[in-house]
This record gives C-alpha cells, sequence and structure tokens, in this order.
C-alpha cells in the first residue's frame, strides 16, 4: 500500500467547459491549476486517482536547489517563490526549511560539487563545498568518512502527502474545478486544433489542455500521435517511528538519503540499485536511453516483473467511447524492494551508530517518469495547438513542482514565460542537440 494521503472533497463532475483542461493530479497538475485560477483563467483539473496518488506522494520530500541540472535551476528559483508564497498563505504543505547537504564520496563528486557552485554563483542560493569538520557540525553523530559536501543551509522539505492536496484545495478557492475520479480518455480536435476533452464523467469543450499525467503521459500522448520518449524508475521508500537520533538538514550519502518529516519520523531511501522494469518501450527506447544507463549503471538495475506483460497488453490506441486503462488503474501502486530498502536503512545506522534502533512502520513504491537526459519536457506541442505537455521530471519533480505549474500555465495560455522554456522542449530529443548528462546532488 502507498502512504496515507490527505484526502480532500473536491467537486463532483466537471462542467461543460473551460479555458484550460489540465490532466493529472500530482504537484505539478494543481500547481499548474492554482496559477490559472489566480489569473482568472477557468480551469478544469481532472485526476483520474485522487490528488497525489502516485508520484506526487511517494517522493522523498526534498525542496533543493542545492545539485540541480544547470538548466534547471531558473526554474527551481521560481518554484521556492511559490513555495515560499503557499508558506505565507497558510498553506499545509509542510514546508521548512532545514538544509541539505550530499556527501561527497569520490573525487568525481567533490569536482562536480565545485563545479555546481561555480555553476550556480550567479543564482546567489547560498550552495559550497564543506570541509569534514563542517560536515559533522552540520550533521551531529556522523561517523561516516566524507571529506568534503555540497551545503545549501536555506534549501528546505515538504510533505509531499499534503502538499498537492492543499495546492488543489488553494485552486479550488480561487475557481478551480478539482475533479477525482475522473479519466480523460482523450482530446478531440477540429481543423486540426484542440475542441476539447473526454472525460468518462462526459464531454468538456476548450481550446487548450496540460498533459501533467506523470507516469501515464507517454502513452496518453501516443494516442495523440505524439511520441513522447519517457520511461519509468521504480523507487523505494520508507518511513520510521519518531526518531531522535538523526539530524534536521536533509543528507544524501550516495547510497541512501533521509529527510525528517513533520510527525518526528524520517523517511529514508535507497539511492543507488533502482529498478527499471523491464517493459516492451526499454526495446523501443533502447537507443536513446543507452547513454543514461551508462552514466547510470551503478544506481539502477533491470526488473522483469508482471509490468512486462502489463504493459505488453496495453492498448497504444484506444476510442474514446469506451473505458480506457485510465479507468481501470486508478493508482499506480508498485510493490517496493523491501530487502533494498531495509539494507540501506541498515547501511544508515552505521553512519549515525548513536542514533539508537530506526523502526521502519511502512515501505511503499513509487514509478518515476523519467526523461533520457533526466530533464522534464515543459512544451507546447506545434502540431497540435493547444497542447502543452508537462512531465518527465525525472526524480525532481516535487521540489521544481510549484515553479513548473507557474511556467506551464505561462505556456498554454500564450504568456511571457516566467523563464527561458527551451531547455525543455520536446524537439531537443530529435533536432540533433546533443544529450547532456549531468549528475545529481
Amino acid at each position: 500500500m502507498g502512504p496515507e494521503v490527505k484526502a480532500i472533497q473536491t467537486d463532483a463532475k466537471p462542467s461543460a467547459s473551460a479555458d484550460v483542461v489540465v490532466i493529472g493530479g500530482g504537484i505539478v497538475g494543481v500547481s499548474t491549476a492554482y496559477t490559472l485560477a489566480q489569473r482568472g483563467v477557468s480551469v478544469i483539473l481532472c485526476e483520474k486517482g485522487h490528488i497525489a496518488g502516485e508520484q506526487s506522494s511517494r517522493n522523498w520530500g526534498w525542496v533543493r536547489r542545492n545539485g540541480r541540472d544547470p538548466r534547471e535551476l531558473p526554474l527551481m528559483m521560481e518554484s521556492f517563490r511559490a513555495w515560499n508564497e503557499f508558506a505565507s498563505k497558510k498553506l499545509d504543505t509542510g514546508f521548512t526549511v532545514c538544509g541539505v547537504v550530499s556527501i561527497a564520496k569520490t573525487d568525481a563528486d567533490r569536482a562536480r560539487h565545485k563545479q555546481f557552485v561555480e555553476d550556480a554563483r550567479a543564482f546567489q542560493i547560498g550552495s559550497r563545498v564543506i570541509t569534514s569538520n563542517e560536515i559533522r557540525e552540520i550533521l551531529p553523530g556522523y561517523a561516516g568518512d566524507g571529506r568534503s559536501a555540497l551545503y545549501n543551509p536555506t534549501d528546505a522539505r515538504a510533505e509531499p502527502q499534503r502538499a498537492a492536496p492543499a495546492v488543489a484545495l488553494a485552486a479550488r478557492d480561487l475557481g478551480a474545478e478539482i475533479v477525482q475520479n475522473c479519466a480523460v480518455r482523450g482530446v478531440e480536435l477540429q481543423a486540426g486544433r484542440i475542441c476539447g476533452v473526454v472525460t468518462e464523467l462526459g464531454y468538456i469543450r476548450t481550446s487548450q489542455v496540460v498533459v501533467a499525467g506523470g507516469a501515464w503521459s507517454r502513452l496518453f500522448c501516443g494516442n495523440l500521435g505524439v511520441d513522447l520518449p519517457q520511461m519509468k524508475v521504480l523507487s523505494s521508500v520508507c518511513r520510521t517511528a519518531p526518531l531522535s537520533g538523526l539530524p534536521e538538514t536533509s543528507a544524501y550519502f550516495g547510497g541512501v538519503a533521509y529527510r525528517k518529516r513533520d510527525d518526528g519520523g524520517y523517511n529514508i531511501a535507497p539511492s543507488v540499485g533502482l529498478n527499471v522494469p523491464i517493459v516492451p518501450d526499454m526495446l523501443r527506447l533502447a537507443r536513446m536511453y543507452l547513454p543514461a544507463f551508462m552514466a547510470e549503471r551503478k544506481s539502477v538495475k533491470p526488473r522483469l516483473d508482471s509490468r512486462f506483460l502489463t504493459e505488453l497488453l496495453t492498448p497504444r490506441s484506444w476510442d474514446l467511447d469506451m473505458p480506457t486503462v485510465f479507468e481501470k488503474t486508478r493508482v499506480l501502486d508498485p510493490k517496493p524492494n523491501i530487502a533494498l530498502t531495509r539494507s540501506k536503512v541498515a547501511d544508515l545506522q552505521k553512519l549515525f551508530p548513536t542514533a539508537g534502533p530506526i523502526h521502519i512502520l511502512q515501505h511503499w513504491g513509487g514509478l518515476i517518469d523519467v526523461m533520457p537526459d533526466a530533464v522534464p519536457v515543459i512544451d507546447t506541442v506545434a502540431k497540435i495547438p493547444g497542447l502543452t505537455i508537462s512531465t518527465g521530471y525525472s526524480g525532481h519533480g516535487f521540489g521544481i513542482g510549484p515553479g513548473a505549474g507557474v511556467l506551464t500555465a505561462d505556456l498554454a495560455t500564450g504568456k511571457t514565460p516566467c523563464v527561458d522554456p527551451s531547455p525543455f522542449r520536446l524537439s531537443r530529443f530529435t533536432d540533433g542537440t546533443p544529450m547532456r548528462l549531468i549528475g545529481g546532488f
């Protein structure tokens, strides 16, 4: 079972029309709806399951600028502005400044950290490389051998099980319609332009559609003839009972990471050995993903399980007058790799031997929507006027989600973008742009 997400009351069914329809109720989708509603744009958000049912409630809960791909930094600055706005309006997101530290395990890590500080200098975010003595000051009780680390004292955390529901309610208060258990089957076109969407609860007239469907986005876009080169990675997380022996600062140690929770427990997650489900799309996209797989071969492992048959038997195109897979599977709830998570909890115990026993209360899995260069697609689709895609956040989506919602809303309504959207264009995978793979943290 997945984590317990804050349940919210939403609209029973959508209205007959809206300026924009947002598909997907994760952090990006609800942030897009919130921004549009703030601007007086009529918007309906349709979620086939419940708000934050998938990866938006299953992630680590980090809100970091530290170690970001430089292409994401301008958007992350916009996201921090949005997180602070939510906090000023007393939205129940759990946003808390706690600092983030990433331990360097190798010379390559140290070089990457130094390069990040240089790349980020213009943004004045406060990240710096710290020494082993400083690590022990920031992480009391740490007994590891880290000689340096990348540290940002003003980075933050939030509560994934509460954040997207809180933003969804705020969007609704501003006039957005938020409809749960409402799968969108597809988009209808007239003279080559979007004229509406077909949902299981009825037809919605609209000229603008945002696809923020997370791990479902490739399948949905494929039915429109849009090839989105997206794959999935299984992430496993556990939460602990309240614990006093780990620091407040969120930390990454090369193989395991943690984040303190508001309830006094911690989220602990492995960052190596992550499983990539072997599915038919792995063969279709193999050439495009080979550089990423080679760069991350120590961090990811292919896994053959029931997803291969499930996706093999899932239609890749369908008519809109019959129930679809989106109604059949309301929430992706994959089985976590419990053995891996337990082994990383044991590793963390060794790093903090004075912390006392770490009692695990729950494990869960989530499917991360990834792109070949680990940078999202936030773009309009020229061949389908009115279609905007916002997906492929590659495990970075929770923290950057509110800012991504602003950019997505900008693109969907033709407003001047809050940041340069060119690094996130879909065409980068087909226009000969060299693939840039930058290690995280």
